[in-house]
């Protein structure tokens, strides 16, 4: 009796290190979630990222340095996902969610190009290498923007709203 209890706890035991370390190698990979105001809400993951046409911002740092940021132009993210820009688009706003609950917000004219031509990307790479992961996998960065603050690191969601 004891030598087949001995076995039976064994064998859970070996059940439950499995599992244990299954849970540990399985990471989760991180998206970025398009919701709200769209017909066809997204979940975009790296790989997705890399099937749009891919765009280029420079961007100063703090010190002055110029830096080469590498993404997709967020309205064809919105494109994708149905949201058209017409004068109805004048009454929504894009609101950006970080992984730390910061958040930011454009008016989705400030997003299409019949109105600037100010380019905002949701970028995966600077310099040609993947994001840090303080700021990344998905940062959003603004062109020609005096301050950074809407340059939002480690973005989760994008969520159109209606402003009404």
């Amino acid at each position: 009796m004891k030598k087949q209890l001995s076995v039976i706890l064994f064998i859970v035991g070996l059940s439950l290190a499995s599992v244990v370390t299954k849970a540990q190698t399985t990471e989760k990979q991180p998206v970025v979630k398009v919701t709200g105001e769209v017909t066809t809400p997204l979940t975009i993951t790296d790989a997705d990222l890399h099937q749009y046409k891919q765009a280029i911002v420079v961007r100063k740092d703090r010190d002055g340095n110029d830096h080469t940021y590498t993404g997709v132009v967020v309205a064809d993210i919105l494109q994708k996902a149905g949201v058209m820009m017409n004068r109805e688009s004048l009454t929504k706003y894009l609101l950006v969610d970080a992984s730390d609950g910061y958040q930011v917000i454009f008016a989705l004219a400030e997003l299409d190009k019949s109105f600037t031509d100010r380019t905002i990307i949701l970028a995966d790479t600077v310099d040609g290498k993947p994001l840090a992961s303080g700021d990344g996998p998905f940062r959003i960065i603004v062109q020609d923007e005096k301050k950074p603050a809407r340059c939002i690191k480690q973005v989760t969601g994008l969520k159109v709203v209606f402003a009404k």
